[in-house]
């Protein structure tokens, strides 16, 4: 007789159980960048939205931004850290190539021997592990995900440098995924254009760094590339995202976009044709652009300041460098 392998399977749906949020320590008003920039705080206030911006101490790592706010989904989830069987980091601010930070924070939170990995998506990345946290669960890979985008973008700015350095803060937010009687995770539309890589990323390799050809490796960008592509590309992503889900704009309680910059935010809103009723995040205005961390961050102080979105849609959608991309429609907790 010749045998079957098992193919497991899972429950049919999934929902986003919680959120936990950590920022860095210390606010950064415009006023302390502006002078390596020859800029000013007007200036910023006008081209980003920024007012000030959260960032870590030397003493704080990543690692410890993604403990933090691990700690607090578990804990608002009612969920038992030994059942985390999955986690899942979103970061490009790993302080080390190895190990990953999930592993660490896996055993931190004492979800020992959770199934552990990093992905590198930059802005995108929060939107790609929930994406991957909904298909292992309902695959029965997994029976708890938790899902986490960690940043430290402070240790990779140049402080002079005008196109991005100004932006950067440092945060991580978390949320814990599960099963679910019904719907509560839309698809995800997703994907990339590595033929624009060069528009925003890192200026340099750690190799490069090592052999001495170069400094120390910073993140910079194309701001009008960037501008343009996340408007006008994304609005499409977005749209594709909401058809995918089967809904319309109207329907929305919430629209949390990464918080790559304020007028990237205010005019995408714009072109989805939002109503007034549906809140927008915005949470980049006193936290910065945290890449990863930026959309559950955004949508845990939309949450804390409006209790009554819980149960309502919201869109997320998240965009950087290497012109990757995530979006999907999620049941608020």
């Amino acid at each position: 007789m010749i045998r079957s392998i098992v193919q497991p399977t899972g429950p049919a749906h999934t929902r986003i159980y919680s959120y936990g949020a950590a920022r860095g320590e210390i606010a950064v008003p415009n006023d302390d960048l502006v002078g390596p920039i020859d800029s000013s705080d007007e200036w910023i206030r006008q081209r980003t939205g920024i007012v000030t911006r959260m960032r870590a101490v030397a003493e704080t790592d990543a690692i410890d931004l993604a403990t933090d706010a691990a700690r607090e989904a578990i804990e608002r989830s009612g969920v038992d850290a030994s059942l985390v069987d999955a986690v899942i980091v979103a970061t490009v601010s790993n302080p080390k190539q190895t190990p990953s930070v999930s592993a660490i924070v896996a055993d931190r939170v004492g979800a020992n021997p959770a199934a552990a990995y990093d992905v590198n998506a930059a802005c995108a990345g929060f939107a790609y592990g929930i994406a991957q946290a909904d298909a292992l669960i309902r695959a029965g890979a997994a029976n708890y995900a938790l899902v986490i985008g960690a940043e430290k973008l402070s240790d990779v700015v140049d402080p002079t440098d005008r196109s991005i350095s100004f932006l950067l803060g440092d945060g991580a937010g978390a949320a814990l995924v599960g099963p679910s009687d019904t719907p509560g995770i839309g698809p995800t539309v997703w994907g990339s254009d590595g033929s624009k890589a060069d528009a925003v990323g890192m200026n340099h390799t750690l190799t490069d760094f090592r052999d001495g050809k170069a400094p120390w490796p910073t993140l910079r960008q194309e701001g009008p590339t960037v501008f343009r592509w996340a408007v006008w590309e994304m609005v499409k992503v977005a749209r594709q995202a909401l058809e995918a889900a089967g809904i319309e704009a109207s329907d929305l309680a919430a629209f949390v976009p990464h918080q790559a910059n304020m007028r990237i935010i205010d005019e995408f809103a714009k072109q989805l044709g939002l109503p007034d009723t549906v809140l927008v995040g915005r949470d980049i205005e006193t936290t910065g652009n945290t890449s990863a961390a930026s959309i559950p961050l955004a949508t845990h102080r939309l949450l804390a300041e409006h209790p009554e979105l819980s149960g309502g849609l919201a869109l997320q959608i998240g965009f950087g460098a290497g012109l990757v991309f995530g979006a999907q429609v999620v049941v608020l907790p």
